[in-house]
C-alpha cells in the first residue's frame, strides 16, 4: 500500500501564514522552504560555510539579490511550530550593534531554519586563528587597535545579553568561530539564545553540556552549572586568543605549551605578560594597555566563579573607568586541571581540542 501526502489547500496555507505573521516583529520575515532551497541551490554542500552544535550554515542569495547566511537547525531542535515561532519572535527583539541580527526564519513541517545577514569578513576563527594562513589572514593585518575594538565590542554585546535582557541570556558557547566580523571589522556575536530552541536546555543548570573544550568554565564542564560567569570564563579565554593570536589549545609539534591559559598564568607570575602579544604585531602596541587587557582576561578565567568580574565590570575595565592595579588575580582554572577528571567518559582528540564530553548524567553532547 502506497502512502500519499495530503497537501493543505492553498487557502488554508495562506491563512496559516497570515496567522504567523500577525504577531511577528515587523522586521522579521517569514521565508518559505522553497525560497531558501532556491537561494542555496537546494542546500548544495559547496554552499555550506559552517557547522556546529545547532546545525549547518549555508550561504545563499535571495531573490532581491541580497546575500544571507541560512542556519538549518539540527534534528534535535524539533519542537512545535507555534512554540518555535514564539521563541524566534522573542529573539528578533534582541538588537545590539555587537549581536548578529536575525533577519527571518522558516518553519516548514519539521524543517527549521534561521536567516541572518551574511558577514563579509567571516569569523575570528578563520581570520585570526586559522591554520594554515588563509586568504583572509593575508588580506587583513590585525593591528592592536583592531584587536582592542573587537574585544570591547564583544564585551559590550555580552554585557547586553547578561544585564539588559530580561530574563538574561547565557550564551553557553562563546568562542572565536561564533564571533563574526562585518566589513568594518565590527564584531557580531552569533548563536545567542538558540539554546532555548532545544528541548533539553534550561536556564541555570543543564545536564547537557554544550560548548568547546578550551573555552569551557570548569563548573560548567564538570557539574553542568550554567551561569553568566560561565560566559565570562569563555570570554577571558577568547581575550587571550585575540591578543596572542594563538588557539586556546594547540597540540602541534611547534609548541611546548599547548594550553594558552596556563602560559598566560606563568607569564603573569613572571611579570612578563607583554610577551603574550602576537608576534605579528611586531612590537607596535602600547605595552601598558596590552598588559591591562591580559590581566582582565586572567581575571575572567579565575577558578572561583565568584571572583570573576561581571561583563559590565569587564567593559569598564577595558574602557579604563575601573582601575585594576590593586586587584589581585587568583589562579585560573587551567584546562589541564579538569581534562583528566573522570567526568563520565570523556575523550579528546589531539588537534585543536575537539572533544566529546559526557556529564555525570546520561546525556552526551558533541563539543565543537
Amino acid at each position: 500500500m502506497s502512502l500519499r501526502w495530503r497537501r493543505m489547500p492553498e487557502g488554508r496555507q495562506k491563512d496559516a501564514r497570515s496567522e504567523r505573521r500577525s504577531f511577528l516583529h515587523p522586521d522579521l520575515r517569514l521565508y518559505s522552504h522553497k525560497h531558501l532551497r532556491t537561494a542555496t541551490s537546494n542546500f548544495r554542500p559547496l554552499n555550506e560555510i559552517g557547522h556546529g552544535g545547532f546545525g549547518s550554515v549555508f550561504k545563499g542569495k535571495l531573490r532581491d539579490g541580497s546575500v544571507v547566511a541560512i542556519k538549518v537547525l539540527s534534528a534535535q531542535s524539533r519542537q512545535g511550530e507555534r512554540e518555535f515561532v514564539a521563541e524566534i519572535d522573542t529573539l528578533s527583539n534582541i538588537t545590539h550593534e555587537n549581536l548578529l541580527k536575525l533577519r527571518g526564519f522558516c518553519a516548514h513541517g519539521s524543517f527549521r531554519a534561521l536567516v541572518y545577514d551574511y558577514m563579509d569578513n567571516s569569523s575570528l576563527a578563520k581570520i585570526l586563528l586559522g591554520l594554515p594562513r588563509t586568504d583572509l589572514q593575508v588580506r587583513f593585518k590585525f593591528n592592536w587597535k583592531s584587536r582592542r575594538e573587537i574585544l570591547r565590542g564583544i564585551a559590550n554585546g555580552l554585557a547586553y545579553l547578561h544585564e539588559e535582557i530580561k530574563p538574561s541570556i547565557v550564551h553557553r558557547d562563546i568562542k572565536a568561530s561564533n564571533i563574526l566580523l562585518d566589513r568594518d571589522l565590527t564584531p557580531k556575536i552569533s548563536d545567542f539564545g538558540l539554546a532555548k530552541l532545544f528541548p533539553d536546555s534550561v536556564t541555570h543548570v543543564s545536564t547537557r553540556v554544550a560548548g568547546t573544550l578550551g573555552y569551557l568554565a570548569p563548573e560548567y564542564a564538570i557539574r553542568g552549572q550554567l551561569t553568566p560567569k560561565s560566559d565570562i570564563y569563555s570570554y577571558g579565554v577568547l581575550m587571550l586568543e585575540i591578543i596572542s593570536g594563538r588557539c586556546a589549545t594547540d597540540f602541534s609539534i611547534a609548541t611546548d605549551e599547548p594550553y594558552l591559559v596556563e602560559k598566560a598564568w606563568n607569564l603573569y607570575n613572571a611579570g612578563k605578560l607583554e610577551m603574550m602579544a602576537d608576534a605579528t604585531l611586531e612590537g607596535e602596541f602600547p605595552v601598558e594597555e596590552v598588559v591591562l587587557f591580559m590581566k582582565v582576561g586572567l581575571l575572567c578565567v579565575q577558578a572561583n566563579p565568584s571572583l570573576r568580574p561581571t561583563m559590565i565590570e569587564v567593559v569598564k575595565m577595558l574602557n579604563k573607568t575601573i582601575e585594576t592595579g590593586d586587584i589581585q588575580v587568583e589562579e585560573p582554572a587551567q584546562i589541564t586541571d579538569f581534562i583528566a577528571l573522570k567526568v563520565g567518559t570523556g575523550r579528546m582528540s589531539k588537534n585543536t581540542g575537539s572533544s566529546t564530553v559526557t556529564t555525570s548524567s546520561q546525556s552526551t553532547s558533541e563539543i565543537f
